[in-house]
């Protein structure tokens, strides 16, 4: 019996957990134009952690990428590639109070399902981000 409610607490844990990670865009509020938008969040190869929004915006895909290391002044590289094009790249620096910075674009909506990802590097400690959503 015990070993019964350790496996049901396992999967319940298990199933929230999930529901961080691919939580929607529309319980955030952060949906215009659609509601089925989607959140991505990850760590980075060091202590750093990235978070990647793709939402339907009037014909078009707002992308909204994080990058938070919690360290003000770090500069970081970074790309948003969609469907395997670079769509915006650019260079920023993290910020107080969070020391992180964030990314907005709006994008075209491709025929078809799309793939978005954010890749950033910094090259000072060599950490690199990268994370992906479907949309």
């Amino acid at each position: 019996m015990k070993a019964r409610n350790t496996l049901a607490a396992a999967a319940t844990v298990a199933i929230a957990a999930s529901s961080v990670i691919a939580a929607p865009a529309s319980a955030h509020g952060g949906s215009r134009g659609g509601g089925d938008g989607v959140v991505r969040l990850g760590a980075c190869a060091g202590s750093t952690h990235w978070k990647l929004k793709a939402s339907p915006d009037d014909g078009r895909i707002e992308v909204e990428g994080e990058v938070d290391s919690n360290r003000s002044g770090q500069l970081w590289r970074w790309r948003i590639v969609h469907d395997g094009s670079v769509s915006a790249h650019g260079r920023s620096s993290t910020a107080p109070p969070s020391g992180s910075f964030e990314v907005r674009r709006l994008l075209v909506n491709l025929a078809g399902r799309d793939t978005i990802t954010l890749w950033a590097h910094n090259r000072r400690s060599g950490e690199t981000c990268r994370g992906t959503v479907h949309i």
